[in-house]
């Protein structure tokens, strides 16, 4: 299964905020959302980095609660590590577990058109299990 499959079936959806935006108005985006990490774009759409919750966490364990009101560009990810949407899952896994990193936004001639995050990576990887589980049985029963 190729990254393309899974956005068909989890959607497009790019939840971006913009690099002057407070860490606390990033981490209240993240929990209305339900996501983990978002892209921070200048106003031309363009991605510049990638804040995530972890980001936060590290941020506020360095410099105490009042850093929650510092920009978004003083704690992202730069230098983002991307897929493409023909990207095979397998290959996305093994740079995610490599990296160290629990989402990749996803390109396709230098926009971004989606997210693959570590729990769509899981659950790519337990439908597949469960389709070879159910292949083999059928293969045992009627052999």
């Amino acid at each position: 299964m190729y990254v393309r499959n899974v956005l068909q079936h989890k959607g497009h959806d790019i939840i971006s905020v913009s690099p002057e935006d407070s860490l606390l108005d990033v981490a209240k985006t993240l929990r209305e959302n339900k996501i983990g990490a978002v892209l921070a774009c200048e106003t031309a759409g363009r991605m510049c980095g990638v804040l995530s919750e972890r980001d936060i966490i590290i941020a506020i364990a360095k410099h105490g609660g009042d850093i929650l009101k510092g920009k978004v560009a003083d704690f992202m990810t730069e230098g983002v590590y991307t897929c493409a949407l023909d990207d095979d899952m397998k290959a996305v896994m093994e740079k995610m577990t490599r990296k160290r990193i629990r989402h990749l936004p996803v390109v396709e001639e230098g926009n971004v058109v989606g997210m693959i995050s570590i729990g769509d990576v899981v659950k790519h990887r337990m439908a597949e299990t469960e389709a070879e589980s159910e292949a083999l049985k059928s293969y045992i029963t009627t052999g």
